[in-house]
């Protein structure tokens, strides 16, 4: 049976290791601490360093400002600390992606095995829909233009890696989870880092920023990036009735997916998620069988560029290693502890099971999706001709005349809705975690006005710190996965049977 207690219940001591966990949890303090403090100084330095010249005219460029602040938290730091934890929590678990066939197997089954609110399918696909967005077509795209070919194969192993990571949040979500005084259960980084590690400050830090992001690139973002697609594509007469309109109609399939909240959310990404999901692997393939001649150069060139001279030229991070990793970071979502909230809503009768469910979505996220968006593009050969972002896409995408666009609006309308869905539940957690379950239906309908509005008004400055938000979110949740590996590390042999 998995580890549940009730909110009345969830006062435990927080687990307690050995000597030497006590001095690497002090330290992991002090660095959070000077990390702050070097955020801090860094920010005031980027204020000043914008303000100064603004501060003449009496007016300061905050969409500027937010748009460097996002580019701070993304910066090399929070990559090499990510991507760092992906392959220590491999070592730690034994290189659990050997076990994705199983994995795999599990994550099919719908049947109830144990206490929760979802079926672990349900919970997956909740996850998948707020995992699989624009970042698997357009932050592809960008990782191509950035770095080159070899960017996917930066791209396509941090997936890889990243597998250990998602199956190690998706452990403690569950091991620490709660059970509300209504039945549904509650978990995630913040009930972690409460329960498991006896710091709540840290988890209040990490559901006021997972609340932050959910309205900017988990909403706004969103709405707004279906709104632009179709006014590329469909040329309309007024730009202003398409926004009111796609936005209207979006919030309307929204509140029917997230009033009912978790299970009827889960209802709807499991019929979605799979046909938008397996619509686009189609349409790829369909692609790339047009262009399949080209497919054994592609791999070659994706192979040598990932590993030549210029790879890993200019600084601690080359451009094609530092874009591969970096959009791949932010495509699967590994470490930034949003993903396990759901996962604590699941139906298993122990960690391991609902892990290595969870541990699935990155497979299919980075591993599948991501490279075959990338093979697309290299075979295509557009990215030689210098377009960028959305021109490569729609040059790569219409090699297929009147099939590939539709394929491309198909991919990117679907996705970026479905993360609407899944960013939903995320940010409501939060909410419940800092406030209670009061919170939770004025959240709803909030959440569901803010469809419309991102839908009209781009809003890139809350847009832009959401984005710093959600890469802020990955410290606390990084913490107490590399200080509680060892829980991670004991569950995994525990239920060594799991495996077989």
């Amino acid at each position: 049976m998995a580890q549940t207690k009730t909110r009345r219940q969830s006062g435990a001591k927080p687990e307690r290791g050995r000597g030497f966990i006590k001095h690497y949890l002090r330290t992991l303090e002090l660095v959070l601490y000077t990390v702050r403090w070097s955020e801090n100084a860094m920010l005031c330095s980027l204020v000043l360093w914008n303000a100064g010249p603004v501060a003449k005219k009496a007016h300061m460029d905050l969409s500027k400002l937010s748009e460097d602040f996002a580019g701070l938290v993304w910066g090399t730091p929070l990559i090499v600390l990510l991507f760092g934890t992906h392959l220590f929590l491999t070592w730690r678990t034994g290189f659990i992606q050997r076990f994705m066939g199983r994995a795999i197997k599990i994550s099919f089954s719908k049947e109830k095995e144990g206490d929760g609110d979802v079926t672990q399918f349900g919970a997956l696909m909740t996850a998948l829909a707020a995992t699989i967005g624009a970042g698997n077509i357009a932050g592809v795209a960008t990782a191509v233009t950035t770095g080159g070919p070899g960017a996917v194969f930066w791209m396509w192993l941090t997936g890889v890696f990243g597998i250990a990571t998602k199956y190690g949040e998706a452990v403690l979500a569950v091991k620490y989870r709660v059970q509300n005084p209504d039945g549904t259960f509650a978990g995630g980084p913040m009930y972690v880092l409460e329960r498991g590690m006896g710091q709540k400050w840290l988890g209040v830090v990490f559901a006021v920023l997972t609340a932050f992001a959910a309205v900017g690139i988990g909403n706004m973002y969103q709405a707004n990036m279906v709104v632009g697609l179709l006014n590329e594509h469909v040329k309309p007469a007024s730009t202003e009735v398409l926004k009111w309109s796609a936005g209207l109609v979006m919030a309307a399939l929204t509140a029917a997916s997230i009033l009912g909240g978790v299970k009827s959310i889960a209802r709807w990404c499991s019929v979605l998620v799979p046909v938008m999901a397996v619509g686009y692997v189609v349409g790829c393939l369909l692609i790339l069988g047009k262009n399949v001649t080209l497919i054994p150069g592609a791999i070659s060139e994706i192979l040598t560029s990932a590993f030549d001279g210029t790879a890993v030229a200019g600084g601690l991070l080359g451009g094609v290693v530092k874009a591969g990793i970096k959009r791949g970071l932010f495509s699967n979502e590994s470490g930034l502890g949003s993903a396990p909230i759901v996962a604590a809503a699941a139906q298993t009768r122990n960690p391991i099971r609902q892990a290595l469910v969870s541990a699935t979505g990155t497979f299919w996220d980075t591993v599948v999706i991501c490279l075959m968006t990338g093979l697309v593009l290299v075979t295509s050969g557009h990215y030689k001709e210098g377009l960028q972002g959305p021109a490569l896409m729609n040059a790569a995408f219409s090699e297929l005349s009147t099939v590939g666009p539709i394929i491309l609006i198909f991919g990117l309308a679907t996705f970026v809705f479905s993360t609407i869905l899944g960013w939903s539940y995320y940010g409501e957690r939060a909410l419940e975690y800092l406030f209670g379950q009061k919170a939770i239906k004025p959240y709803r309908i909030l959440w569901v006005v803010l469809v419309v509005v991102g839908s009209v008004q781009p809003a890139s400055v809350i847009i832009n710190f959401s984005d710093a938000a959600n890469g802020l979110m990955a410290i606390p949740n990084l913490i107490a996965l590399i200080a509680l590996s060892g829980v991670i590390a004991a569950e995994t042999r525990a239920h060594k049977d799991e495996f077989k």
